[in-house]
């Protein structure tokens, strides 16, 4: 064996590197948190020669001249100072690994002044050797990485094609420019710019500006805050009916992008049966907390985290991406104290892993709260001058618009005897009558404590395989709380005694037979097949023919829905064609 040697400083940084900087998104990613604790209003990022060489330029802070030589060493940072500090991070970068991990596998130009000097520095950084000269320069800095991977000719072999690696780079900065909807970016390849944002504050312009105009006009805003134990969510997820094929949340915490999958079921449940399987919706979130509720120095990437209180933050993401796709918003006013108390449901439909737990809060009407909330007593004996005390609160408004209070829709007619067409000032809208009626009977059903039964003088013996009657005895009472009465004869024969109304004209073995089929293998979900499953065969059958009173009492019924964008499989409900679209069809724009 060989004997033990020091290792010299530029390998222990290449080593420490290969933690830090994977790929050239890696650089990108820490020159741009740096440039964003530094308080930049403006980022500029060049990318050139196959992402190897990267230039960042900001408008920020800059670093002090007798700081500049010191930032470029290992485990050197403004960013904290004592160990309270490590578990209560507030910024970006911390760790003070990055520029020395940097300058020990590329060469590295940082120009860089601050405000109290009329004149700033040069430092010229390669194999870890930093040297310093005086330069006339702008507030800010620019650090400017060349040759990257230069002495790891390893490292290159590695790499993918450059449009991959600047595909991770366009996304990087994608992500940051949601987040700091304030700060202008810009994203330069090969002298061509690919992305610009306008840094005003307003991340819906943002998503505009990074996505598409359409992208904005299918968002939900989401809002809820909890002041008692420090928690804000807020942000847009976008309606069931507009989904990506691919899963890439922009989620974030406190302001850093973090790949968490509490956040990601939360998400997931609370679009549970609102999608289509193998679909995703467009997330822009933000959870707020305390930093000392948060661990985010678990990975050099900063992007695992670890919660104090996993239940009680997937609980609050839940509710309030529920909350929004219910059309409930949450405004801040001013007046007098109003309590309401909040009864977890009875439906235990929203089941997920046993590791995790999920709150049965769902609003079913506009209300007044302060949730979760210290509330300021009043004396039992007031004083005369006592005054009642008037404490900020939370208003959740229902923006659904009422129907029956509203113009009564025009409907034109029905098409192939399934959809129903709708005239209305922006276009034609088109609906699935079956869609839509099987939503509002879903939400009715889920809503109600108990379903009401029709007694059935003579049913059909089922045959069932063993498992499936051991399942039947075992769920008898979720059966029952769904209106269904089921019998079991034996081990491989079941009778239905008593059904739903809604299915009084159903044949019971088709009934079964879609409740069993579509379990696979998901018994904790048994409740939620059995209600999808009586929605759907108690809804009107696309080919019906329907009167014209009958569509209109379907559509009304339908527009009272909480969530009225997709069925319970996840398929869309209705399709509206601009007019101006028809109009453009038939040249009648012009």
């Amino acid at each position: 064996m060989a004997r033990i040697e020091q290792l010299s400083k530029n390998l222990i940084n290449q080593i420490a590197a290969g933690e830090v900087i994977e790929r050239p998104v890696s650089v990108v990613k820490e020159l741009v948190e740096n440039a964003i604790d530094a308080g930049s209003s403006k980022i500029s990022i060049e990318i050139n020669n196959e992402c190897r060489d990267i230039r960042v330029a900001d408008n920020g802070s800059g670093i002090h001249p007798d700081d500049i030589m010191l930032a470029f060493s290992k485990h050197a940072t403004s960013k904290i100072k004592t160990t309270d500090d490590l578990y209560a991070i507030e910024t970006l970068g911390f760790r003070g690994e990055a520029l020395s991990s940097i300058i020990s596998i590329a060469k590295v130009t940082c120009t860089t002044r601050t405000k109290d000097y009329d004149y700033g520095f040069k430092v010229e950084c390669a194999n870890s050797e930093v040297n310093k000269t005086q330069i006339g320069c702008a507030v800010g800095t620019i650090m400017n990485v060349q040759d990257l991977f230069y002495n790891i000719p390893a490292r290159l072999k590695f790499l993918r094609n450059s449009k991959t690696e600047f595909s991770y780079i366009q996304e990087l900065i994608q992500s940051l420019a949601l987040i700091n909807s304030n700060i202008a970016f810009e994203l330069k390849n090969n002298d061509k710019t690919v992305l610009k944002t306008n840094g005003l504050g307003n991340l819906s312009n943002t998503i505009k500006e990074v996505y598409t105009k359409d992208t904005v006009s299918h968002l939900k805003n989401v809002l809820k805050t909890d002041e008692l134990s420090g928690l804000k969510i807020s942000g847009y997820v976008s309606t069931p009916d507009y989904t990506r094929s691919s899963k890439k949340y922009n989620i974030y915490i406190n302001s850093r992008s973090v790949k968490c999958p509490i956040f990601q079921k939360a998400i997931d449940t609370a679009y549970k049966n609102l999608i289509a399987k193998g679909k995703y919706p467009f997330v822009v979130l933000n959870l707020e907390l305390p930093p000392t509720d948060v661990d985010v120095n678990v990975h050099p990437t900063k992007k695992e985290v670890r919660y104090k209180n996993t239940n009680q933050v997937f609980s609050f993401i839940y509710a309030g991406i529920d909350m929004a796709l219910s059309n409930y918003t949450e405004k801040s006013i001013t007046g007098t104290i109003s309590v309401v108390e909040f009864k977890p449901s009875e439906n235990k439909s929203q089941e997920v892993s046993e590791d995790i737990y999920i709150s049965d809060f769902k609003p079913t009407k506009p209300i007044q709260e302060t949730f979760l909330k210290p509330v300021r007593e009043v004396p039992s004996k007031p004083t005369q001058n006592y005054t009642q005390p008037v404490i900020q609160q939370n208003k959740f408004i229902d923006t659904t618009i009422d129907k029956e209070e509203s113009e009564t829709d025009r409907i034109i007619g029905q098409y192939k005897k399934t959809y129903i067409l709708i005239e209305k000032d922006e276009g034609l809208e088109i609906v699935d009558q079956h869609i839509a009626e099987e939503r509002y009977i879903y939400e009715k059903l889920k809503s109600q404590n108990e379903v009401a039964s029709q007694i059935l003088f003579l049913s059909d013996v089922i045959e069932v395989s063993p498992t499936e009657a051991q399942l039947i005895r075992d769920n008898k009472d979720k059966f029952e709380h769904f209106g269904f009465e089921i019998e079991v004869l034996n081990d491989k024969e079941v009778t239905f005694k008593k059904v739903p109304q809604l299915l009084s004209k159903v044949n019971t073995k088709e009934i079964l037979a879609d409740i069993l089929e579509n379990l696979e293998g998901d018994i904790a979900g048994l409740e939620e097949h059995i209600l999808i499953t009586t929605s759907c065969k108690a809804a009107v059958k696309a080919g019906q023919e329907l009167s014209l009173f009958q569509m209109q009492e379907l559509i009304k019924k339908w527009r009272k829905c909480e969530k009225p964008y997709t069925c319970p499989h996840g398929r869309p409900i209705s399709k509206l064609i601009p007019h101006k679209e028809l109009a453009g069809f038939f040249q009648r724009n012009k």
